[in-house]
């Protein structure tokens, strides 16, 4: 009985533990199914000397940076297949699949902007700093975290304003693929990161070495004239299919005529030449009322249709007189 019962307490102590590690598995995996881990290019950017921009003239900053934003900076990003991350006031972090794709973005930003800055005043140029890191990183709903995202940020602070920082990791895959001279700098120290990070650098004196940057307008600014456009034209179209309507409505009854059209169920008498001669010509439609030939009397009422509709459809065109009279003279003579 000791031994039976000593059994059944270990039974039922490793079902507890059994349960309670499946419950914490499941935990697991749902944890997983929301957070994911990928190796991504991190672009990081941001403003320099943004707080002293600000405190000169808030509103034209602010202008400057929205327009550079979506004149020049979004398309790009989305032209190098990236992802906008999440924004921070004056920086940004963007997620691109391809490094060197990130490489090409961030140049072909910082030449861009030398162009955009050329006719502005000194002490109002907007100038970004700009670092690229590939690393692991922990993908969460539409955010990424780890050590790959804080590299990209202190390689950010190691560029200087209008230049370009990367890892030497990035350096390593990009290789000849982009005709982009970096200068070596060695590892840095670098806050919050154990290790130091090999960096190399390109300065705005190499940035402004590259050639020209053609640059598109965003395509959502160029939305709102083809909307306008298109209303216009919509608008336009509505109105000449009204103006059609109109017209065809109003059209027969331009040829409408003071002299009433008779209708006849039987040929008239002949009238003498003489009197034909005094009346003014004009035109004479008759209509001569449908018999039913057939042998079923219960078909005269598809003649008689067919006589009204006749009748009701020249009245558009002219004033069409029916008496009942002719019905009389349709049963005297028929007309096949």
């Amino acid at each position: 009985m000791l031994h039976r019962s000593g059994a059944d307490r270990v039974a039922q102590e490793r079902a507890f533990v059994d349960r309670g590690n499946g419950d914490r598995s499941g935990e697991s995996r749902e944890a997983v199914a929301t957070t994911a881990r990928r190796l991504a290019a991190i672009l990081a950017a941001d403003v320099a000397g943004y707080s002293r921009l600000m405190g000169t003239d808030e509103e034209g900053t602010l202008n400057r940076l929205k327009a550079h934003r979506r004149e020049l900076v979004d398309p790009k990003i989305r032209d190098h297949h990236g992802r906008i991350v999440k924004t921070t006031g004056d920086g940004m972090l963007v997620e691109f699949s391809s490094v060197v794709d990130a490489v090409r973005c961030a140049a072909e930003i910082q030449r861009a902007m030398i162009d955009r800055n050329a006719e502005t005043p000194e002490d109002k140029c907007i100038s970004f700093r700009i670092g690229v890191n590939l690393g692991d990183v922990i993908a969460d709903g539409g955010d990424i975290y780890g050590d790959g995202v804080n590299i990209a940020a202190r390689l950010e602070a190691l560029a200087e304003p209008g230049g370009i920082c990367i890892s030497r990791t990035v350096r390593d895959h990009v290789g000849d693929r982009l005709p982009y001279a970096f200068d070596d700098i060695g590892e840095q120290s670098v806050k919050n990161i154990a290790q130091p990070v090999h960096a190399f650098v390109m300065n705005a004196a190499a940035v402004a070495l590259l050639p020209e940057v053609s640059t598109r307008a965003q395509p959502r600014v160029s939305r709102r004239p083809n909307r306008s456009r298109l209303a216009v034209l919509l608008a336009s179209f509505v109105a000449m299919i009204g103006v059609g309507i109109a017209v065809w409505w109003a059209w027969p009854k331009g040829y409408h005529t003071d002299v009433p059209i008779q209708t006849s169920a039987a040929p008239s008498a002949s009238r003498p030449p003489a009197a034909e001669a005094k009346s003014a010509p004009r035109l004479l439609i008759v209509v001569l009322p449908f018999t039913n030939l057939s042998n079923d009397p219960d078909q005269k009422y598809f003649a008689d249709g067919i006589t009204d509709d006749l009748t009701t459809d020249l009245s558009r065109i002219a004033v069409v007189s029916w008496t009942p009279k002719m019905r009389q003279v349709a049963k005297v003579e028929p007309c096949p």
